[in-house]
């Protein structure tokens, strides 16, 4: 889903970008996108962790395990909402790009 969203924001970043519209607006958006995609990438990443030491606590019963777990889970939640915030900027960025093309 949010692979989509940041597709569409980088779509939007072209777009104005192709249309001869301001350009450093367009460049803003196309960075943001960017790193939008490295934010979703981590907190994907972060999310695998955090299941496979879940996987591992629930298979050893043990209580460091579960702390583990509920650290990584911790970390996950945490990537994923930096993940969020740099989509929101990205469609921020994406916006302000449009607006500026509309302008001109």
């Amino acid at each position: 889903m949010r692979m989509i969203t940041i597709a569409a924001v980088a779509a939007l970043a072209m777009t104005a970008a192709a249309c001869s519209k301001p350009a450093d607006k367009a460049a803003e958006a196309t960075a943001a996108s960017q790193d939008a995609a490295a934010a979703s990438s981590a907190a994907e990443t972060s999310a695998a962790a955090a299941t496979e030491a879940s996987q591992a606590a629930m298979a050893t019963g043990s209580t460091a395990a579960a702390t583990a777990a509920g650290d990584a889970a911790k970390s996950a939640g945490a990537a994923a909402e930096t993940a969020g915030d740099a989509a929101k900027k990205a469609g921020d960025k994406a916006e302000d790009a449009v607006d500026a093309a509309a302008k001109h």
